[in-house]
């Protein structure tokens, strides 16, 4: 019986974002999200009590001068409970861009000694901030309790699960693009943070789209793939909802998810030398 065998190294197709080797490395995730969460609130006073203090503190500054000062109208249901829900994504979308953005740079010393799938890397990073909105999401559990809210429940078990997904399929699309290019462009370090200040007046976050009379302004701010997950998550709350708007940003996620793997993926083979 002949033992002889053809051993075959080969790159990867060209459509293939390795899937399976990712799976392969699993145990990986675990270790490097575990990481950055204890060395973030390791030497802290407050530690994990900082993930609750943040969005109250937003919510209570955005209740005082945007609904009383500026007068924003009423979305009906009370200020605080809105701004928690768009706050409750925003939070976790800013917080996984601003870490991936420099996930790269931050551990290029690993990157350089041994090979893993380099997109371990940006992805661990976005479940550090799913760690941080876990906790916030219980609190806004007890919002729900404190403000008396007709809520369609059926409705809940439906959008919320959806919304969740489609926070970590934008997420993920401009965590990887971002992480790629930072790579190569040290300048997104300074862009990503002044990009977000900008993006959260962009997005339905403090104010309801429908403020704006102008269709072709809706249009634009829904390109945000945070529009879709916002507004989705709120539907059991507002029970209204625009369902081109959402379409768009929806479109707008699957592009930004393919073309962040994409971009990825090519050039990662860069990565040691660039960081």
């Amino acid at each position: 019986m002949s033992t002889d065998f053809e051993l075959k190294i080969e790159p990867p197709k060209k459509l293939s974002f390795g899937f399976n080797e990712l799976w392969h490395f699993r145990e990986l995730f675990y270790f490097f999200t575990w990481r950055d969460v204890k060395v973030r609130y390791k030497q802290t006073t407050l530690g994990v009590i900082w993930v609750l203090l943040q969005p109250i503190l937003q919510v209570v500054i955005f209740s005082v001068i945007l609904s009383r000062a500026l007068k924003v109208p009423p979305s009906g249901i009370p200020y605080p409970v809105f701004v928690f829900s768009g706050l409750l994504f925003w939070n976790a979308f800013s917080a996984s861009l601003t870490n991936a953005g420099t996930s790269m740079v931050s551990n290029a010393p690993i990157i350089r000694k041994i090979y893993f799938p380099r997109l371990i890397i940006p992805l661990s990073s976005i479940l550090v901030a799913m760690v941080d909105w876990s906790v916030a999401f219980l609190l806004f559990i007890v919002i729900l309790f404190i403000y008396p809210i007709d809520m369609n429940w059926l409705m809940t078990l439906l959008c919320w699960p959806a919304a969740f997904v489609m926070m970590l399929m934008g997420t993920t699309g401009l965590s990887c693009l971002l992480a790629a290019l930072n790579v190569k462009y040290r300048d997104f370090r300074y862009v990503i943070p002044f990009a977000l200040q900008v993006m959260l007046f962009l997005t339905p976050v403090i104010y309801p789209i429908n403020i704006f009379h102008y269709p072709g302004l809706q249009y634009f701010l829904a390109l945000n793939p945070m529009y879709a997950v916002i507004e989705i998550f709120r539907f059991p709350i507002l029970h209204q909802l625009d369902a081109s708007l959402v379409l768009i940003s929806l479109s707008s996620s699957m592009v930004l998810l393919g073309l962040g793997l994409f971009y990825f993926k090519k050039t990662e083979h860069y990565f040691a030398d660039l960081a």
